[in-house]
């Protein structure tokens, strides 16, 4: 039985899963990352930190599963980087984290050149990106005053492991995180000279960017206790998009955190991004270049963890699920759960959350209902604009979910009813792991092709069963809900 090597870095752990051929977690290793906070508004990570977690999880994992992979694959926290020596391997600062906002002022006078930049990158200019953060380090740090731009190396997390895993020996990325630096043209997929000009990055210090599903060198004996190839690499969305078996035009998936992620791939060919989505590079069924739209929509399952910790209406997140069964509709209430504003596709920051449609009649199960209810209207919002702008040809498949909220039949269900489409929830909720299993396994011949590696998965499939005219009419009531919320935040803004 062969194994798959799947390193999960994320921002606030690491986790290392064994994968088997047939589709089994044999071994789990699972380690916590240290954050540090300099400043309001700054988010560090210390890279020799995710180092040692990642090499403990891994070993965790090894161990449990009794078993040497055949291939290591990795997927990581996109946009955070870090700057390193390359003769020690040391970095010269912390990594600066995505949240980061350190260089909000520097991406606010970008403003003029948002077209230029969104035309190039498939991004707008914000702190969020890489490119910023690089440029904030080289400046602050006077790095070039102190290295010869030769001496140093520049990557974000998945980088810096690919390098130290391999004594060295490999400065590389995939394109799915090079997509998301702000220096990386995904039009000629290569990085971008007049990006880097831009930013003060010298383009020596950047990695080469190479397949998602290739070659990334050998990680040594010496630092994960046996040579095994590294052979996959994506960031985590376009993990998860894999991991699900959305390599096809027309498929997507959706994770239902904190706020919820949505990517739909569009194939070969580059969609026009537009009401504030992103362009950005995903894989392939061979793991190679495709395009996909993505969005975010700021609260979703922490609209849940308000009516707990808020209201106090419930005592934990599963009790939703019963109360929306314990009424036939919300009696017209409407929950738009802008609490910290409105994300895609109306991007509306001075929005805040907004109930409508109360009455004496109205209770805590109702108000439950419409919490759940919004989460559905506003993914069949983003995948309505993602289809705008994909055009007629990109047919809408099915919908594939994970994260916390997919857990919740009534809602998955509801999710159906208002796309018209199947939602499909994997037997394995740590699609970003398997995602990278998948990358890994593939070119190390564990699975011959997608089909193969999806076949050891199972999906519990949710069929639309609700009449489309009773759908556009509680979207009609869902949009009015919405317009409220953004004339009340545009009417202050007016007043000022």
């Amino acid at each position: 039985m062969k194994h798959v090597l799947a390193i999960d870095e994320g921002t606030t752990g690491v986790t290392c899963l064994m994968i088997a051929e047939d589709g089994r977690v044999a071994g789990r290793g699972y380690r916590e990352i240290p954050q540090y906070f300099p400043q309001p508004g700054w988010v560090e990570h210390d890279a020799m930190e995710i180092l040692a977690c990642v090499l403990s999880a891994a070993e965790r994992a090894m161990e449990m599963a009794k078993a040497t992979p055949v291939a290591v694959g990795i997927t990581n926290q996109r946009e955070t980087v870090v700057i390193w020596e390359r003769e020690t391997g040391r970095p010269v600062h912390r990594a600066l984290v995505w949240q980061d906002r350190r260089t909000a002022e520097r991406c606010q006078g970008l403003a003029p050149r948002t077209s230029w930049i969104a035309d190039r990158t498939g991004l707008l200019p914000d702190p969020y990106f890489s490119a910023s953060k690089i440029e904030w380090l080289i400046q602050n740090e006077r790095l070039l005053d102190r290295y010869r731009r030769q001496d140093l190396a520049v990557g974000t997390i998945d980088s810096w492991l690919v390098w130290q895993l391999t004594g060295g020996a490999v400065h590389a990325t995939d394109p799915t995180n090079a997509s998301r630096t702000m220096l990386y043209d995904i039009n000629r997929l290569e990085w971008s000279p007049e990006l880097c000009e831009l930013f003060g990055v010298p383009m020596e210090m950047l990695p080469e960017v190479r397949p998602s599903s290739g070659d990334f060198g050998m990680a040594q004996a010496a630092a994960i206790g046996a040579d095994i190839p590294i052979l996959g690499i994506a960031g985590d969305q376009q993990a998860a998009l894999f991991g699900q078996g959305c390599v096809r035009p027309g498929t997507g998936k959706n994770t239902y955190g904190t706020g919820a992620f949505l990517l739909l791939n569009t194939g070969r060919r580059r969609p026009a991004a537009t009401n504030g989505m992103l362009t950005t590079i995903a894989c392939d069924a061979q793991g190679k270049t495709a395009y996909a739209l993505e969005a975010a929509i700021f609260i979703a399952g922490a609209a849940v963890q308000w009516l707990r910790d808020g209201l106090g209406i419930i005592a934990q997140a599963s009790e939703t699920e019963l109360l929306a069964r314990s009424v036939d509709s919300t009696d017209g209430v409407y929950f738009v759960p802008a609490l910290t504003g409105l994300g895609a596709p109306q991007w509306e920051a001075d929005a805040r959350g907004t109930i409508v449609g109360l009455t004496r009649g109205t209770n805590r199960a109702h108000i439950a209902r419409a919490t759940l209810e919004a989460m559905a209207y506003g993914t069949a919002d983003v995948l309505e604009a993602m289809r705008a702008s994909a055009g007629p040809s990109l047919q809408f498949e099915r919908l594939r979910v994970d994260g916390g909220a997919s857990t919740n039949d009534w809602l998955m269900q509801f999710q159906a009813d208002i796309l018209g489409v199947p939602v499909e929830r994997p037997d394995m909720v740590e699609t970003t792991a398997l995602g990278a299993a998948g990358l890994a396994g593939l070119a190390a011949g564990v699975w011959k092709d997608t089909d193969d590696f999806l076949a050891t998965r199972q999906f519990a499939s949710f069929v639309p069963s609700t009449p489309r005219d009773h759908v556009n009419s509680l979207m009609t009531g869902w949009h009015r809900a919405v317009n409220a919320t953004v004339a009340w935040a545009r009417d202050g803004k007016s007043e000022q």
